[in-house]
């Protein structure tokens, strides 16, 4: 058993990021075993659920013309449009059946907001709006958090650097995450989270 001041943040392990999901990830559910033997490890469990509206400006589909991984210009930055994924109340959005979800202490919904996207389990896109994550590892004391989880390049990357950003000690599990790897984004992902010193394990 891990020290009571370690937290497991599981990322958006969730059908629509699974085989045959609707933004599937190569190898996406071969993480689940890895993750499930975790669990027991830590004091402090999190799971993060993608949960969009149907009208969620990330959607390709709500954007006449626009295709699937273009992107656009949002007030926040740059946005990809993605395929309609993980919205409210689908099967897509829920957890994957070989998942365990009962050991978690919080289950943590994110990008919920029709007008801004959310990959991080700490910020939405606009890196400023807090999901209330922070406060509640605060509160239970913990000082480090190992990220594990889809896609290691999106939404895995963008929760680890606002981890550190934070000052929390954060610990990326390569193998208990898949990637995108969109125009080169997995490289990318790894130099900026060693740079922001994230640690990375196998």
């Amino acid at each position: 058993m891990r020290p009571s001041t370690d937290a497991l943040i599981v990322i958006d392990v969730q059908n629509d990021f699974c085989p045959n999901g609707a933004l599937a990830v190569t190898d996406g559910d071969a993480i689940i075993p890895r993750i499930n033997a975790l669990m027991s490890d830590f004091a402090v469990k999190v799971l993060t659920q993608d949960w969009h509206p149907a009208n969620h400006a990330s959607f390709a589909a709500n954007h006449p013309g626009a295709a699937p991984f273009s992107m656009i210009d949002m007030p926040y930055g740059p946005q990809v449009l993605w395929p309609t994924h993980c919205v409210q109340g689908t099967s897509g959005a829920a957890f994957h059946a070989a998942l365990h979800t009962d050991p978690a202490d919080l289950i943590l919904r994110k990008g919920f907001r029709a007008g801004i996207d959310s990959y991080s389990a700490f910020f939405e896109n606009d890196r400023t709006t807090p999901t209330g994550l922070e406060g509640y590892l605060r509160t239970r004391g913990v000082t480090t958090v190992t990220l594990v989880g889809l896609a290691t390049d999106f939404c895995v990357a963008y929760s680890a650097l606002d981890a550190a950003r934070l000052g929390f000690n954060v610990v990326l599990l390569e193998d208990a995450c898949r990637a995108i790897n969109l125009n080169g984004s997995l490289e990318e992902a790894r130099e900026a989270l060693l740079a922001a010193g994230v640690v990375m394990e196998r």
